[in-house]
């Protein structure tokens, strides 16, 4: 074949990739391989399409390949790196498009990529002089300028804060990429914009992939077969939720296999987990084809996404069709806005009938709770004081034990307001990293709070941190974004919580909680009443006392803490589900 053929050929095969044409392209960029081994740029689009199709090994492997051909081809670093990122190699990840960066540095790609990676090594700072580099060059560069926004509020950096974040909501409204879907679940409450950029990204970036052929319903079980995916069966919020339903899922009715493409950690929580399933699947090197087709042998009936748009996510897998039923639970708190997920699971409070427009997912409300919870979670039996936490040994103590993200200008300039009425009172928040808590210390004076009333606990043991919890009075919740396994975690050792519900999932998950321990009326209607609410309770010891107490003594039977009750709802649903695909 002459030089004009193949580069005829690799046009074509590349017009293939352009439009989402996967397979086809990487046959062609396999034929010119064929012909001439050596073609570094048919080995960087072999491995995009490889990438795109969810093979990460063999990916990484043709652009390396490109590499070891090219050593000066700066797309090859930056899809190497890419690639190295999503497999969960940062280090190597940054190497490769630190690279890219040098031997291209007018590249907005290889700067946004080297954000990303920065973003997720939680540097978000370093991360943010790399977004507005790619700016810089490319001023409507996709996506960076959500995630950049996030990077902000991550170190609590509230200078000109609002006005970009009506500038990307006013993008995003004019169908500008400007962002991916999750940095909108801590910037906006509007749940119509979540569901309409969630839709865009889906149908643009992880649409339906029908390679493996059309999946019918399988028939002869004796027990429907649920398969759980997730990443984080291990020291992590979801796992501290969900470990318990594992172990008490009826098997009689159900087969429970844990799909776990995470960390091989084998910390306690992993043990607990993988003991707790029928059978637990280490999927982590295979593709998202290879797990869905695996799924598939095994005859799996309902498929759950324990991660949704969260850190180390595999939509692909779904998109490949890995069961005739896929759901979205627990991890992600929205809609996936995609028609290969048939069902999310909520409850009538994070997700009432005026609101399942925001979803394309059908929804199916569990009575009581969304929310499992682990009866057995440790609390240490450690009795901390308020001078070991450097709280002082009078006055109320507000806590919000959110992620510092969660906490935006308009919300902190209410808790400064609230703790202006309760003299004497301190603000005891947890200490993500060293940038917010300086941040916030020195954004305080500007909302009229002395930044010496704000105290920060420094992360600890989950059983530590609970039993250092009961040194707060109150806790107040953020918005848009609430307290979600935080909020119950001070409800199981007993602190009340106030909230004010909004529209979106992630902002009424805190009342969906508080709902199902019998306490709704602690999610006040408006950000005023919230504020009126939280003063009243500080200066009424003995109501707050009477709420501290009804928890305590409620704990045993509340919803929000029946696993039992919890795993008959979420097995009722699962029925129904199977029982509705069948028909």
């Amino acid at each position: 074949m002459s030089p004009e053929e193949l580069e005829r050929l690799y046009i074509e095969a590349t017009a293939f990739y352009r439009n989402g044409d996967l397979q086809q392209a990487g046959r062609l960029f396999e034929r010119i391989l064929q012909q001439a081994s050596n073609i570094a740029p048919a080995h960087n689009g072999l491995g995009l399409c490889l990438y795109g199709a969810g093979n990460q090994a063999a990916a990484l492997q043709s652009f390396e390949t490109a590499i070891r051909f090219d050593p000066f081809f700066a797309s090859a670093h930056i899809n190497r790196g890419m690639v190295l990122r999503d497999m969960g190699r940062h280090d190597a990840a940054l190497a490769s498009l630190e690279k890219a960066v040098a031997l291209d540095p007018h590249n907005p790609n290889a700067h946004s990529n080297r954000g990303m990676v920065l973003t997720e090594l939680q540097q978000p700072a370093a991360a943010n002089a790399c977004f507005d580099r790619c700016l810089q060059l490319a001023p409507d560069f996709p996506d960076v300028a959500g995630i950049r926004l996030l990077n902000k509020v991550h170190v609590c950096d509230w200078v000109n804060l609002e006005p970009e974040i009506a500038a990307l909501l006013d993008a995003v409204k004019r169908g500008v990429q400007a962002t991916p879907p999750w940095p909108l679940l801590a910037l906006t409450d509007d749940a119509a914009l979540k569901r309409q950029v969630m839709e865009r990204w889906m149908r643009t970036k992880c649409p339906e992939v029908p390679a493996l052929g059309p999946l019918k319903t399988y028939t002869g079980h004796q027990r429907i077969k649920l398969g759980y995916f997730s990443a984080d069966y291990h020291r992590h919020a979801t796992a501290h939720l969900i470990a318990e339903l594992f172990e008490r899922h009826d098997r009689a009715k159900f087969e429970v296999i844990a799909f776990s493409f995470g960390d091989d950690t084998g910390d306690d929580m992993q043990q607990r987990i993988a003991a707790g399933c029928t059978r637990y699947l280490d999927v982590r090197a295979r593709s998202d084809r290879d797990i869905a087709a695996l799924a598939r042998t095994l005859e799996i009936d309902i498929a759950i996404d324990l991660k949704g748009f969260t850190l180390q996510n595999r939509i692909g897998i779904f998109a490949h069709r890995a069961a005739p039923v896929q759901v979205n639970y627990l991890g992600f708190p929205g809609t996936m806005g995609t028609p290969y997920m048939d069902y999310i699971i909520a409850d009538g409070v994070v997700i009432p009938e005026s609101h399942k427009r925001f979803y394309t997912e059908k929804v199916v409300n569990l009575p009581g709770s969304y929310q499992c919870n682990d009866r057995k979670r440790a609390v240490s039996k450690r009795a901390y004081t308020r001078a070991e936490a450097g709280l002082p040994e009078t006055g109320i103590v507000f806590c919000c034990f959110n992620n510092n993200f969660k906490i935006l200008p308009g919300i902190f300039a209410r808790w400064a307001r609230i703790m202006n009425a309760v003299p004497g009172s301190v603000l005891w928040l947890i200490e993500d990293n060293p940038q917010a808590a300086a941040n916030l210390k020195r954004n305080a004076p500007a909302f009229g709070l002395d930044p010496a009333r704000i105290v920060f606990a420094p992360r600890i043991p989950p059983d530590e941190h609970l039993a250092r919890h009961k040194l707060a009075d109150l806790f107040l919740d953020t918005l848009p974004y609430n307290a979600h396994t935080t909020a119950s975690d001070s409800l199981w050792v007993g602190v009340p919580l106030v909230t004010c519900p909004g529209e979106s999932f992630p902002a009424r998950v805190a009342a969906s909680l508080l709902t199902a321990v019998g306490l709704p009326e602690l999610a006040a209607p408006t950000l005023e009443e919230y504020e009126t609410l939280a003063i009243a309770l500080a200066q009424d010891p003995t109501r707050l006392q009477a709420l501290k107490d009804h928890l305590i003594a409620t704990r045993a039977t509340a919803p929000l803490f029946d696993t039992d009750a919890f795993t008959r709802n979420i097995e009722a649903a699962y029925t129904g589900m199977h029982e509705a695909r069948a028909h």
